[in-house]
């Protein structure tokens, strides 16, 4: 899909498909022009008034698409999103093979231009999403495949395209992660994604490290190595680097879980949607689709991605419950069930990235069902040891609507990580279990600022509309966005 950004009115535009907001019950003045009759203004009373609704007209050559987008006094971004995802499906699934789009210019006012055009723009990539590449005889594509987000004003343009970058960058950054979450086990290894890292890495200019086993075995990362030792599939610490930022700059460090496929080992996991469990990687595929999308927008901040990827398999040499292992840190483990085993990557993970002298490290996981029972599979879990930290990515998770919830870090929680015979265990029981798979963590993240993200809910969908999210690529690359402007200041 190609998008552009021109000076346009609907009563000159020369595309297929004329799409035009409606506030209530009112077509926007924009059209005013065109609707010399008033037969449009009518037709907006079959529109709904329910904000992203939308209606086909016929018009002389070309067809009109109406979109609701609510009180004009209560227009925000929440609403723009929705209208605009509801825009994207309406224009995908028509027949119309270019489409001029006027919901940038209603909204500017309110959203602001260039926030209106990313939003626009994001939407369209992200509605794009077909993953098709193992069907025989996938659905046909889409008609369309170009869009003009119209502006009101030559003085606009720059503004509008910066948003378009940033909304485009977004759309392929979530993508990407979508991509990655839907592959199957057996073609996303370890390996594979190793591969897909230096890709990306060459695509932009980045510096990609993969350690290898015998590394990670000279680094002592016994914890780790402990999950991969059930499988052929062959272990892989990735490391991408970032720079967009000063070289004095201290890097934010992002972690993903990258477990390819999670059978839950000797402890293994019930039947029932096991195949889900490819989608134990997402925390590793974020990763990746983040530093895509700030690295295409050229985001000015140093970002370094550390992913950790195995597969949790059981086999006659797989780590068996009761077993003790020694982490990186040189703490030790009793690993009370092998399917706890997220954790117990991440550990080593978040002890290797201390040689970075990171600013912050944020890692990101589908680490525990218990955040589901929680949260359901709305907001993201986050947990944090500092508050700043944690404000900031809150901030960040309502100004995308990616939603995060962030729950207590007390150390009285430690108390159930308690073992006899090492110096903790790798779960806690059943109560507070996200809680308790945080605060795990937290006893390896002592040298920086830390905040854990649990995506369990949210990463993925189930049924009959099964397939990863792409979340929480955008509440990240906000959060970063963020981070790079207070840098200018």
């Amino acid at each position: 899909m190609e998008f552009s950004i021109n000076l346009s009115v609907p009563e000159k535009t020369a595309a297929d498909c004329l799409v035009l907001p409606v506030f209530g019950t009112h077509l926007s003045a924009l059209a005013a022009d065109l609707d010399h009759d008033g037969w449009l203004a009518e037709t907006c009373n079959e529109l709904g008034e329910a904000v992203g609704s939308t209606l086909y007209i016929p018009l002389p050559g070309r067809r009109v698409l109406l979109v609701q987008l609510g009180s004009e006094k209560s227009l925000d971004t929440e609403a723009l999103r929705k209208a605009a995802l509801a825009t994207a499906k309406a224009l995908l699934a028509g027949k119309s093979t270019s489409a001029d789009i006027f919901l940038a210019i209603a909204a500017a006012k309110a959203v602001g231009l260039k926030d209106a055009v990313a939003i626009v723009s994001q939407a369209l990539v992200f509605e794009g999403y077909r993953f098709v590449q193992f069907k025989s005889a996938p659905d046909a594509p889409a008609a369309l495949v170009s869009v003009n987000i119209a502006v009101s004003k030559k003085a606009e343009v720059e503004k509008a395209e910066q948003g378009l970058q940033v909304g485009v960058a977004l759309g392929h950054g979530m993508n990407l992660t979508r991509d990655l979450g839907n592959l199957p086990g057996n073609v996303c290894t370890p390996t594979y994604l190793a591969n897909a890292a230096h890709l990306l890495a060459a695509s932009y200019k980045m510096k990609c490290t993969v350690l290898e086993k015998p590394e990670m075995e000279a680094l002592g990362m016994g914890s780790f190595l402990s999950v991969a030792q059930g499988s052929i599939e062959p272990p892989k610490l990735i490391c991408l680097e970032y720079q967009g930022g000063k070289k004095s700059d201290k890097p934010i460090v992002l972690v993903g879980k990258g477990i390819t496929f999670d059978s839950g080992g000797i402890s293994l996991k019930p039947g029932p949607e096991m195949d889900e469990m490819k989608y134990d990687m997402c925390g590793a595929a974020t990763v990746m689709g983040v530093i895509r999308a700030i690295a295409e927008q050229g985001l000015a901040i140093n970002v370094v991605g550390v992913i950790p990827t195995c597969e949790n398999m059981p086999s006659s040499n797989a780590v068996k419950p009761g077993d003790i292992v020694t982490s990186m840190s040189g703490q030790t483990i009793e690993i009370l069930n092998t399917d706890a085993e997220g954790r117990l990557i991440l550990c080593d993970a978040l002890t290797y990235v201390a040689r970075y002298e990171p600013e912050l490290v944020i890692d990101i996981a589908t680490l525990t069902g218990a955040i589901i029972i929680g949260l359901g599979h709305v907001a993201s879990g986050l947990f944090s040891n500092d508050d700043q930290l944690a404000d900031d990515l809150l901030k960040a998770s309502r100004e995308t609507g990616d939603k995060a919830w962030r729950m207590p870090l007390w150390d009285d929680y430690q108390e159930q990580l308690k073992s006899n015979f090492a110096d903790m265990a790798n779960i806690g029981g059943r109560p507070a279990g996200s809680i308790t798979a945080a605060a795990f963590l937290s006893r390896f993240t002592k040298e920086y600022t830390w905040a854990h993200l649990d995506i369990a809910g949210v990463a993925h969908k189930s049924g009959a509309a099964k397939g990863a999210t792409g979340r929480p690529v955008p509440l990240l690359v906000e959060f970063l966005t963020q981070r790079a402007a207070a840098k200018k200041k």
